[in-house]
């Protein structure tokens, strides 16, 4: 699991080097906008499954925007889980800001979260990107169904496994006179090895090293179903959320949310 500190220490170095004012003031939008920081796909989502009185986790919930978001629709409280130390004091500071009083902010290792939290759960989000950054899904996905109660709901708002076989914006490959162009295997199993900084937070610089994963779709629903959850929802969709707008409308699912129950 040395991957796992590796990307603990890159991702605090990154939050290090962001953009000047990045973040700071989300508590902004959650005074004075509806689930600003999710699309209109999930955010019927979540209206649908009725958080009122719920208890809600985060894992991987980076600076927190999207956790306390939820509470907006009536939450009775919220966890949120991130390995990255630094970024949760951004977290708390913003849910001071936003004056949220319901939510708490953890850092650890996902698959160390403590017993203290089996059980206690009525829905587990993870949103784009989060379940690239653990290579077995397995003890992830078990590590969610004891979070949760009987009946709690596991939801994903991803990026799409096809958005891995495609290059983006900047990469020698893309060719925006041919945007059906695939490069990458769908079957990729060699992780994504990266030493560019954190992107959409920081400019480019030489980083400690990130490492993340590919997983197909069939990995995903085989891991949830194999950790005692049934899958109620699976929808795909052709718009990008989060890396890149220029394969939107082209006939690829760019994007997918899943809801599962825990059994």
């Amino acid at each position: 699991m040395d991957y796992i500190l590796n990307n603990k220490a890159a991702w605090e170095e990154a939050f290090d080097h962001k953009r000047e004012g990045w973040g700071d003031e989300n508590h902004l939008r959650l005074l004075h906008e509806t689930l600003p920081f999710f699309c209109s796909d999930a955010a019927a989502e979540f209206r649908a499954l009725d958080l009122k009185g719920k208890r809600v986790a985060q894992f991987c919930c980076n600076n927190g925007r999207e956790l306390l978001s939820l509470m907006q629709l009536g939450a009775a409280g919220g966890v949120g889980f991130d390995i990255a130390e630094n970024i949760l004091q951004q977290a708390r500071a913003t849910a001071q800001k936003a004056n949220i009083q319901n939510c708490s902010f953890v850092a650890c290792n996902i698959l160390d979260i403590g017993a203290q939290y089996h059980g206690q759960f009525d829905l587990i989000l993870f949103t784009i990107g989060a379940i690239t950054w653990f290579k077995d899904l397995d003890p992830l996905f078990q590590k969610v169904a004891a979070c949760l109660k009987p009946g709690g709901v596991l939801f994903i708002h991803d990026f799409h496994p096809v958005m891995n076989m495609l290059p983006m914006p900047g990469e020698p490959e893309f060719d925006p006179a041919h945007p059906n162009q695939v490069v990458y295997s769908y079957f990729r199993n060699e992780p994504w090895v990266e030493n560019e900084g954190m992107g959409y937070m920081s400019e480019q610089y030489h980083s400690k090293t990130f490492t993340s994963f590919s997983h197909t779709m069939g990995r995903i629903v085989t891991a949830v179903s194999s950790a005692g959850m049934r899958i109620r929802k699976l929808e795909e969709f052709d718009y990008d959320v989060g890396l890149s707008d220029a394969y939107d409308g082209k006939g690829f699912p760019l994007s997918y949310l899943l809801t599962a129950e825990k059994l």
